[in-house]
């Protein structure tokens, strides 16, 4: 017990995206999630005082992590084909992130959720743009496929977390990432 005592506030974060990839935003709350810790709600005071002040530092720490790593890693490669198919593969991996990326999008309408999807709406929107840029469209088609590629991504999460859809096995879901990578990057 002493060791989870001393939790970190990084600690507090992990479990607070744990909650939030598992059952939303509206789930996280302070007591269960000491309780889940095996704390008192105490060690949480002794970290952040408050709730949002925790969902604030959980959702940086995702950003952070999964955004930042992701796109740095991609933007890393130069040929934009090899880039954008880099990052389909990369981001069909994430389940985690994907789970975090849902509940944020179904809670989007909170003053401290929505800076944080439009900051990386934003990114990811430039990112796929840029891309197909460098792949040979001109701006408006390259606008119009990154709007297109960034949607399927958000509408099959939005599907799998919010409509119930029936989960793919792991070679039916490599399949729809093959197809979508077909479908969305250029020859």
């Amino acid at each position: 017990m002493e060791s989870r005592a001393r939790l970190s506030a990084a600690d507090w974060e992990q479990a607070a995206l744990d909650v939030v990839a598992a059952e939303g935003v509206a789930a996280l709350a302070v007591e269960s999630l000491a309780r889940v810790l095996g704390v008192t709600k105490g060690s949480f005071y002794w970290h952040f005082p408050t709730r949002d002040a925790l969902l604030k530092a959980a959702i940086d720490r995702w950003e952070r992590r999964d955004e930042d790593e992701i796109i740095s890693q991609v933007e890393a490669i130069s040929d934009p084909r090899l880039r954008l198919r880099d990052l389909f593969q990369r981001v069909s991996r994430e389940v985690q992130s994907h789970r975090i990326y849902a509940a944020l999008l179904q809670a989007s309408d909170l003053p401290l959720v929505q800076p944080v999807i439009e900051r990386i709406s934003r990114r990811r929107l430039s990112l796929l743009t840029d891309a197909y840029r460098e792949a040979g469209f001109d701006a408006r088609r390259a606008a119009h496929r990154a709007r297109l590629a960034y949607t399927a991504y958000s509408g099959f999460l939005q599907l799998n977390q919010r409509h119930g859809m029936p989960r793919m096995d792991q070679d039916e879901y490599q399949a729809y990432v093959d197809h979508v990578i077909t479908t969305l990057v250029p020859d």
